[in-house]
Parts: structure tokens; C-alpha cells; sequence
């Protein structure tokens, strides 16, 4: 059984860039990142996987979202959170990373106001046009 708290384990899920296929548990991922002094999760692919919660993202850079399913709710804006001060106590933040076709469980979004209202726009769009 591999032991995934493990510093051994945490080095290897933190160096690889790329994730297919697969499962992934952000809080874990996150945890890993920590420890390698790397406040933010950087510059990582997402293709085809479960993005699993729960969690709050913080999304900075240029991370982009292409084809995924953001989560399963009733009211798209359910998702989101805007920010109250100028911390993000508690989130985990993703940086110049890429999701493509991914599909998010128990994950909520915030960020910069512009980028919230921008993403709260097309997950309203989105859900409108599959209504």
C-alpha cells in the first residue's frame, strides 16, 4: 500500500507537471506542494481527470479551463466565492495550470473580481445553453 503522506510520495506527485486519466485530490496535491515550499500548485496539466474536493481554488495566472464540467449544482453561481479581503486564507491556489476536458467534484472558484465575473458569466452561459 503506498503511503501518499509519505515525503517520498509527496516529492514525486509534486514534480510531475502532467496528470491523465486519473484522479486527483486537490487537498493532497496541495499538501505536497507545502511541503516542497511551494505555496501554489504550478503550472500542472489536467487532462481527462476528476478533479476532487473538497476544496476552494484560488485561480491566478493564466490558468484556463477548456472543455471540463465545473461541478454538479442546480445554480452555477453555487460555485463561486468572492473574495472579502485581500487574502485567501484557506484556498489552494492554482497558477498557470491547464484543465482540459476535467470534471471538478466538490470544488469551488474564486479569484481576481474581473476573472470571477468573467467565470461566473460562462458557467451561467454553459448551463443555460445545456438547460
Amino acid at each position: 500500500m503506498t503511503d501518499v503522506l509519505s515525503e517520498a510520495y509527496g516529492l514525486k506527485l509534486n514534480a510531475r507537471t502532467e496528470f491523465a486519466n486519473e484522479p486527483v485530490w486537490l487537498p493532497l496535491l496541495a499538501v505536497h506542494a507545502m511541503s516542497a515550499a511551494e505555496p501554489v500548485i504550478v503550472g500542472k496539466t489536467f487532462t481527462d481527470c476528476r478533479i476532487q474536493g473538497p476544496a476552494l481554488v484560488a485561480i491566478m495566472g493564466s490558468t484556463r479551463f477548456d472543455g471540463c464540467n465545473m461541478g454538479r449544482v442546480t445554480d452555477p453561481r453555487s460555485l463561486t466565492f468572492i473574495p472579502q479581503g485581500p487574502l485567501l486564507v484557506g484556498a489552494i491556489g492554482l497558477k498557470d495550470c491547464t484543465f482540459i476536458r476535467c470534471e471538478f467534484d466538490l470544488v469551488g472558484f474564486t479569484g481576481p473580481q474581473a476573472f470571477m465575473e468573467d467565470f461566473a458569466q460562462q458557467l451561467t452561459s454553459a448551463r443555460e445553453t445545456q438547460g
